[in-house]
């Protein structure tokens, strides 16, 4: 019988190594002289088991299907030729065909047309122990990025602006790339100061690419760009599947100017108003609650013969863009019967001057318990802080009496800078988490207890801005308006007509 050999092994490194070909091509070569079977071809590469499409491995199945006569395929061991059921399918139908014979050498076994149903277990077994060898490879890999991620290590590519290297002691590390650093750092600046647009960054790119090392002639896209000022990573926090996580790698630019940066974006993707200049109090805040299309506000103006006056009415109508609404069946509304719908809501929305006074006396015990806290950690941090530089004057001197190599130190110096830049940054949260309760608590409470009052005598601009506080997601259903509140107001609401206030 002709025999086709195959050795795999699973990368490269491997195959140029010669860590495991060499080693399962003579025991096929051997097995094949002891069976007498004539060696028709020998197929050794790289190629993964677990991947969907083993380019490799499909031109060992097309050699079986086009040969006249059956073949021996000789493999060292079942992990060898797949690690899941999707290949047994293919190889079944072909042994059912009697096309091909497997022998797997390490395991004493033949399977053929003829083998019995122990035989087929034993394959499936075998399979089945591959297939659970590759599943614990992969959750010990995703236990293995992830303790890397809580420690601040990034597990992949680095971005633009850094690189990859493998440090003398064989360990994987991030460092700033010197040359295209410069230019990560500059286009956070432009965009943030210099009023430059995407369109401009990318046209710098084009024009200065030989400067910083770009090799595409049309420098980085607009997509790409995009992609660097959302980045994280330059202020020194990772985004790993959502989660935000301070690494351990130089910091390029700092957390203001990339907070200053997502704003200016941010305001860039505000809807934009034809009636921008006008002062209506609903415009862009309502949709449809059938078709989904805005409603839409404008002024009209109407002459009274009797009176001789004229009178002002704003009217809101849905722009019907997708045509559901019939012609007389437009949703049609005006701005006075929405105030009062809304009035109507803000009324229900208030807290017993009992309540609030308890609210007020257990706010206060709140906030006793909160400056304390705040005092507290802002003590640990500037002993912890106090620490870390003693620690760095104590390993100065073991550098210079020679207790500690240089290496070791520049490794130390920069694990104990990056936990002081830690320290630093939690300092300043507290500190405007400190500054932003009493903001938005004074807020709250002068809401809750006066929403109707403050709507009723607020100018259009102040009570827009006032529904855009409180008001969520609202819908127009013929002339009913549906209104949502955003929390904590929505609890306050629910609430109001309650005796008991616990909840």
């Amino acid at each position: 019988m002709k025999a086709v050999i195959l050795a795999r092994v699973s990368t490269e490194e491997q195959l140029k190594e010669g860590q495991s070909i060499p080693a399962q091509s003579a025991r096929a070569k051997e097995y094949c002289q002891r069976k007498e079977l004539e060696i028709k071809s020998e197929y050794q590469f790289d190629e993964s088991s677990t991947k969907d499409q083993r380019e490799k491995f499909e031109k060992v199945l097309e050699e079986i299907r086009s040969s006249n006569e059956k073949i021996a395929l000789i493999v060292e061991t079942i992990d060898r030729l797949q690690r899941s059921f999707k290949e047994s399918v293919v190889l079944d139908e072909l042994r059912r065909q009697d096309k091909v014979e497997i022998h797997f050498l390490r395991e004493n076994l033949v399977i053929s047309k003829n083998s019995n149903s122990a035989d087929l277990l034993r394959w499936d077994m075998g399979v089945m122990f591959a297939r659970s060898y590759v599943l614990q490879l992969s959750d010990n890999v995703k236990r293995t990025i992830e303790q890397k991620i809580l420690s601040g290590i990034w597990y992949g590519k680095a971005p633009i602006g850094y690189k990859n290297i493998t440090k003398e002691d064989g360990t994987k590390w991030i460092i700033s790339d010197p040359q295209k650093k410069d230019l990560i750092i500059k286009m956070f600046e432009l965009y943030a100061n210099d009023g430059f647009s995407m369109e401009m960054l990318r046209e710098m790119t084009k024009k200065d690419r030989v400067i910083y090392g770009i090799t595409s002639k049309h420098g980085l896209s607009k997509g790409h760009i995009d992609k660097i000022l959302k980045n994280p990573f330059y202020y020194g926090e990772m985004n790993a599947k959502g989660k935000l996580v301070p690494h351990k790698y130089e910091r390029l630019i700092s957390e203001e100017l990339f907070d200053k940066v997502q704003e200016i974006k941010k305001s860039h993707h505000k809807k934009s108003f034809k009636s921008a200049g006008k002062e209506l109090l609903f415009r862009g805040l309502i949709t449809c609650e059938i078709c989904g299309c805005a409603i839409t506000f404008d002024k009209k103006e109407r002459y009274y013969k009797q009176t001789n006056r004229h009178a002002t009415f704003i009217f809101g109508r849905c722009t019907n863009y997708y045509n559901v609404h019939k012609k007389n069946e437009v949703p049609k509304i005006t701005e006075r019967e929405l105030i009062e719908q809304i009035s109507e809501m803000l009324k229900g929305m208030t807290i017993p001057e009992k309540t609030l006074e308890y609210l007020k006396v257990e706010l206060n015990k709140s906030h006793e318990n909160k400056k304390q806290f705040h005092e507290n950690a802002m003590v640990n941090l500037r002993t912890e802080q106090a620490k870390m530089q003693r620690r760095l004057e104590l390993m100065y001197e073991d550098r210079l009496e020679g207790r500690i190599t240089p290496e070791i130190y520049d490794t130390k110096v920069q694990e104990l800078k990056q936990k002081q830049v830690e320290i630093l940054k939690q300092m300043e949260l507290h500190e405007r988490a400190d500054e932003n309760y009493y903001i938005q608590l004074g807020r709250l409470l002068d809401l809750a207890s006066r929403a109707h009052e403050l709507f009723t005598r607020s100018k259009v601009d102040q009570k827009r801005r006032l529904l855009q506080s409180l008001l969520s997601n609202l819908t127009l259903s013929g002339k009913k308006l549906s209104i949502s509140l955003q929390e904590p107001y929505n609890l306050i609401f629910e609430h109001a007509s309650r005796s008991q206030w616990l909840p």
